[in-house]
């Protein structure tokens, strides 16, 4: 570009307005007139609801109302599986394919032990205990591609989740939350910071507790010593060699348990938790301590 067409450039951009919010105006025709409504000979008729009857007087019938005929909600019998529907728990599923998607990323660390805490923070799962979200569910999509060694903790898994599991060296564990114990797990910072201390896990329902005691279903009630047969005899099902996790550098991570009573690793119901200060608050009252031993 010569310097003639630079100067004659400067020199209509010096004779153009500045733009400010005084010139600003919309393109022609991009704004219309707004219709006014209901002013009668003054703009407008019926306000667009048209002649007589129930939409236009604005008595309109409730939601649900289907002129006088029997309901949909009535005209449809009951089944017996939709009884308590609004009352059953639900299980969030988790695949192993996206469990290992998840510490490939870096998302999750496979050399600590593995809770909602840690799902959730990674944005693997989304619980809503508010929703009857009462944890996840470890389902077998992707077992023949999982090949990490990792110490978890789900509400529910299939068994063939399990044994891909032990086949790699890993550990799992099933365990029930009540509703608040779930959302202080799953959003751990909020409830640190507003100074209450932990509170205990509640036991399960007397309908879940048959789940949690058995051995196959790796249990948090169940005997550790019928949860060791229950591996061998899972290895023997599956046809893959049980390692043996007690020779593993690992080993002290691998057999990393909660109490019945706990929420999180290494912090004991009635501890307070202050993050500003970094610090840990025990209760020294001993009538305190036995009730979050649950001695009372």
């Amino acid at each position: 570009m010569s310097w003639s067409g630079v100067r004659s450039g400067l020199d209509l951009l010096r004779r153009l307005p500045r733009v400010s919010l005084a010139n600003l105006r919309p393109n022609p025709g991009a704004k219309k007139k707004e219709k006014r409504r209901g002013r009668g000979i003054h703009g407008g008729k019926k306000s667009g609801r048209g002649h007589k009857g129930q939409t236009q007087r604005g008595n309109r019938p409730r939601l649900g109302f289907e002129g006088g005929q029997t309901p949909f909600y009535i005209v449809i019998p009951k089944y017996g599986y939709n009884k308590g529907h609004s009352n059953r728990r639900q299980y969030q599923p988790l695949s192993l394919n996206r469990l290992q998607y998840l510490i490939d990323l870096g998302r999750v660390d496979p050399c600590e032990p593995i809770d909602l805490t840690q799902l959730v923070n990674a944005r693997g799962v989304t619980i809503q205990p508010l929703k009857r979200d009462y944890g996840i569910q470890l389902v077998e999509e992707g077992a023949d591609n999982f090949a990490a060694k990792i110490n978890i903790e789900v509400q529910w898994a299939s068994e063939l989740a399990i044994a891909a599991i032990e086949r790699n060296g890993g550990t799992i564990i099933t365990g029930f939350y009540d509703p608040r114990s779930l959302d202080v797990l799953c959003k751990p910072v909020p409830f640190f910071l507003r100074g209450q201390p932990i509170p205990k896990r509640m036991l399960p329902p007397e309908e879940l507790v048959p789940y949690y005691m058995d051995a196959q279903n790796r249990g948090y009630l169940a005997d550790p010593a019928k949860v060791q047969k229950e591996r061998l005899i899972l290895a023997k099902k599956y046809g893959y060699i049980l390692p043996d996790i007690s020779k593993d550098v690992m080993y002290t991570m691998l057999t990393m348990r909660k109490d019945p009573l706990q929420i999180f690793f290494g912090l004991a119901p009635g501890w307070v938790v202050n993050l500003p200060e970094k610090k840990i608050l025990k209760p020294s009252d001993e009538e305190l301590c036995r009730y979050y031993r649950d001695e009372l």
